[in-house]
């Protein structure tokens, strides 16, 4: 949802600047208006319909600043096949940068996901850029194309058409858990603390004379108390005194928004954190973050006198031949390549029911997960444990929207299919785990529920702060979610209610799991990162697998073998009954075509105001 305030208004008597800036983010190379995985044009997203946006701000603004703030590079077939073509370099630039260029940003950051595809291929793609690429809390062990603050220099007009000199200083930050989470970094760079990071190149800037601090933080908007190697720093980042401007990200919100949570120190209506302007502009170029800043002159250098924000949403049909230009022919041979067939389902493989226990998409992944560790396994000691496979829906609506669904319709398989299955280029690892273990597992992944009280209609079931990506599913156990007792986790980790467990009647293969039964666990490199949600329960396990091949490799290579393929849908957990009770939960429009393959009967009850439809649950036997 868009907050749109008025522009500042010149200050009668009084000299000063209108300055518009204007900033992009997580775009994972969403470059057109084009949806890979359902292989149609789209008019929700896209650095060209963005662009178009850009052009028009440019227009009505004097005096305009344009950043980037990171994750550019993944999270498309489009990322993906250049990725794999490799062949980037300086008679080739990237067509992110290329259409960059040729927007004439002002600066950009870098995020955890731009690092996805290794630094060599990082090292030559931001080498194309002509603009200041900066990243104040990195520390690379060996020379990147990347500065750890930027001072730039722009003549800029006030009312009376007079030119000034502003010097205007941009730091940047990623999460610092990037090396945990792409753990093949922690021998070529550190990622510091981000406060730390940004309070000596506060210092460096000032020094050096900047007279307005804009903060491009990949990082989303947390506490307003500061902690030690915050992930989501934003808040606290604009509280420090000198940074003026901050631009947000990482967490794919919309800010300012009303229906962003408020909080210590964020004002979702106005557009503020920590009293300082601020943005967050979406995801896959689904908006443009605009702040309006009205500087008055002090004894030295300037000041904020009056801001506005707002987070525009880019328009169903415009697009801007900056982005379409560089981007065309990778979009073309993006399509060729993705199109090719490998086999083919005998069913549809939807993620509408992921959260109510019904995917057979997921439960392909969970076969083809199993089936590699399996044959990496045999022969070794490990071999005649059982092995388990967890997965998780990657895309299930939540801040995606009402079309952020897996949808493959029966009929052959391709390789873009393989891509909506499994979107993020992580690792197939497997390590060894106990019944109690497992449980603790589940009970995080639980933590997707809203508490229900027994007897009463149709209540919400999804906390909408619950990530679906977290929502792991183990194949090959059977379990119940006693949805009456509140969840153990919150969803940030932390232990909410110690008493309390939701995972009963845990059975493997028909038989109850034993607190101390060995298990082998197939799951990817990110669970064995050092923080996130399942940190905990992976932590010090032992590794038996940790495999260099991505999982949506072995995912191609299990359906290329099997060539025609009908997974079952059911995930092997349900809800534990509750008589005379209900609950809804929101999935896809498009859910409403695949009612009637169900097996957990369920009823239409309208749609939501956000687009949404909403679906009827009775927790009965």
């Amino acid at each position: 949802m868009t907050c749109i305030c008025s522009v500042p208004k010149s200050h009668s008597g009084v000299k000063s600047i209108a300055v518009r800036v204007l900033a992009t983010t997580d775009l994972h190379m969403h470059m057109l208006g084009y949806d890979y995985f359902a292989d149609r044009p789209s008019g929700r997203l896209g650095l060209s319909r963005a662009a178009a946006l850009i052009a028009r701000a440019r227009q009505t603004a004097r005096n305009c600043l344009l950043f980037d703030n990171g994750d550019g590079l993944q999270g498309s077939p489009m990322g993906d096949y250049l990725a794999e073509m490799d062949d980037i370099g300086a008679r080739q630039p990237h067509p992110a940068i290329a259409a960059m260029n040729a927007l004439g940003y002002d600066a950009a950051t870098i995020g955890n996901h731009d690092f996805s595809f290794g630094l060599g291929f990082l090292r030559r793609t931001l080498e194309g850029a002509e603009f200041p690429v900066v990243s104040t809390n990195l520390r690379p062990h060996h020379p990147l194309p990347v500065q750890a603050h930027a001072l730039l220099t722009r003549q800029f007009h006030d009312d009376q058409g007079r030119t000034h000199a502003l010097r205007i200083g941009v730091l940047g930050f990623l999460p610092p858990q990037t090396v945990e989470w792409e753990r093949g970094l922690k021998a070529e760079i550190e990622v510091q603390d981000i406060l730390l990071a940004a309070r000596t190149g506060i210092a460096a800037l000032r020094e050096q004379g900047a007279e307005l601090i804009v903060a491009l933080a990949h990082s989303g908007i947390g506490a307003l108390a500061p902690a030690p190697m915050m992930e989501n720093a934003a808040t606290a980042l604009a509280a420090l005194p000198g940074i003026d401007v901050v631009i947000a990200g990482h967490t794919h919100r919309v800010f300012p928004s009303a229906d962003h949570p408020q909080g210590p120190g964020i004002d979702a209506r106005r557009g503020t954190l920590a009293g300082k302007p601020a943005v967050m502009p979406g995801f896959w170029g689904s908006h443009l973050g605009v702040i309006d800043l009205r500087l008055e002159p002090l004894a030295q250098g300037w000041r904020i006198a009056d801001f506005t924000c707002r987070a525009e949403p880019v328009g169903a049909d415009e697009d801007h031949p900056a982005v379409t230009g560089p981007a065309l022919s990778a979009h073309r041979q993006t399509l060729r390549h993705f199109r090719r067939r490998i086999g083919r389902t005998e069913r549809p493989l939807s993620s509408y029911f992921s959260l109510i226990g019904e995917d057979p998409g997921l439960r392909l992944v969970a076969m083809a997960q199993r089936w590699h560790v399996r044959r990496a396994l045999r022969g070794t000691r490990w071999q005649d444990l059982p092995i388990l496979s967890a997965v998780a829906p990657f895309r299930a609506g939540g801040r995606g929207g009402p079309q952020h669904y897996t949808d493959v319709p029966a009929g052959r398989l391709t390789l873009r299919n393989i891509a909506d299955l499994y979107l993020f280029p992580n690792r197939i690892c497997a390590i060894r785990l106990t019944g109690a273990e497992l449980c603790e597992w589940l009970e995080r992944s639980a933590s997707m529920f809203l508490r229900i009280e027994p007897g009463k209609p149709d209540q919400p079931l999804i906390d909408p702060e619950f990530p679906s990506y977290n929502f792991d599913i183990i194949d090959g156990l059977g379990w119940q979610i006693d949805l009456s007792r509140p969840p153990r986790y919150a969803p940030d980790g932390k232990l909410a209610h110690p008493d309390s467990h939701r995972i009963c009647a845990l059975t493997h293969r028909m038989r109850p799991v034993a607190p101390d039964q060995p298990f082998i666990l197939v799951t990817n490199s990110y669970r064995l990162s050092d923080s996130g949600l399942f940190a905990p329960v992976t932590a010090g396990r032992p590794v038996l697998l940790d495999s260099s091949c991505p999982t949506r490799e072995v995912l191609r290579r299990y359906v290329a073998q099997r060539r025609v393929l009908a997974p079952n849908p059911r995930a092997g957990w349900s809800f534990r009954p509750l008589p005379g009770t209900s609950v809804l939960f929101e999935t896809g429009p498009a859910a409403a075509g695949h009612l009637d393959g169900l097996s957990t009967p369920v009823e239409p009850a309208g749609i939501a105001p956000d687009g949404f439809l909403r679906l009827r649950l009775r927790l009965h036997l």
